[in-house]
Parts: C-alpha cells; sequence; structure tokens
C-alpha cells in the first residue's frame, strides 16, 4: 500500500513557467535613458515605456520598482534630475554638497609644530595646595551619617479598624 498514488485533488499545482530573467532595474534604466537620448533627460513615464517596449513581460510592481529605484540612484548620484526629468550626471560638474553647512576650512600648521592633545572632558579639578594636608578619605555610598536610606521612605501600612465586637443573643 506504500506504492499507492494520491488522489488528484491533493497533488500539488505544477511550478509556474519561469519569467525570462531581466537584467536589474538600474541597468535597464540608464539603457533606457541611453536609447532615447533626449537632451533634456527622460521622465518616468517615457522610461517606463521605453522598458516595457524592450521587455515585453515585466513584475505586476513594475512602476513602484522603477520609482524605487529612480529614487535610490537619484539619492546616490547616479541620476540627476531635472524639471521632472532625469538625466546622466556630467562628468565635468562639481561634486554634490551634503546637508547643512559645510566645515571651516582649517589653517595650515608648519611642519615643526607639535601638536598638544585636546583637553579632556568637563570641569577640570581645583588646584592643591602642597603645604595643606591630606583630605580627611571620602565615605563610601553605602553608608550614611544619618542612618536612613537614601531616597523617599515606603508608605506606611495602613492600620485597619478592629472588627466590632460580636454580640450574642442569648435566645
Amino acid at each position: 500500500m506504500a506504492s499507492e498514488e494520491q488522489p488528484n485533488s491533493l497533488k500539488p499545482p505544477p511550478p509556474a513557467p519561469a519569467p525570462p530573467s531581466l537584467p536589474h532595474y538600474p541597468e535597464l534604466i540608464m539603457a533606457a535613458i541611453e536609447s532615447l537620448n533626449d537632451k533634456n533627460g527622460s521622465n518616468k513615464s517615457s522610461i517606463s515605456k521605453h522598458i516595457e517596449g524592450t521587455y515585453g513581460t515585466l513584475p505586476a510592481a513594475h512602476s513602484t520598482l522603477l520609482s524605487h529605484h529612480l529614487n535610490k540612484m537619484k539619492a546616490s548620484g547616479q541620476l540627476v534630475m531635472v524639471k521632472n526629468n532625469y538625466l546622466k550626471p556630467d562628468p565635468n560638474a562639481p561634486p554634490r554638497r551634503g546637508r547643512g553647512r559645510p566645515p571651516k576650512p582649517k589653517a595650515a600648521l608648519p611642519t615643526d609644530t607639535v601638536v598638544s592633545p585636546p583637553r579632556p572632558r568637563g570641569r577640570p579639578p581645583k588646584a592643591r595646595d602642597p603645604l595643606a594636608p591630606a583630605p580627611p578619605p571620602k565615605m563610601t555610598a553605602t553608608s550614611s551619617s544619618s542612618g536612613r536610606k537614601r531616597g523617599r521612605p515606603p508608605k506606611a501600612a495602613k492600620a485597619s479598624p478592629a472588627p466590632p465586637p460580636v454580640v450574642e443573643d442569648g435566645r
């Protein structure tokens, strides 16, 4: 009975045919921008139409993937966006500056100058008088002078009133 076959209703469905492999989206986008070759750049819809025309079958989430990769490439500097059009960056353009104020330029120091280490953080210690006697040893945190613990004392337990005496009837 071990060689019995399962009924048709319990068989798993046949695997779906694998879609033809697409190049990665950044490669698709760069190829589309190069082939469209517009001097003002290519917008998202023209890039999408070119990719759809070149590669017939695309994933269902094509528009989401395209938007994600366009934004990622724009943020990393692989693409430049001008008036809603994506362009390849000009190789002669100056590098992009990050957010915020640029750091001040540091003056060059002469070669024979010795740089001292940076000051330690915090308040500097008080100067000691060499003729003064040694200070008494510090008390540890566990012992205290009043004998009480540190912090707010716990609430005192409320005393519950005594129950009323039970009066027995002589009946």
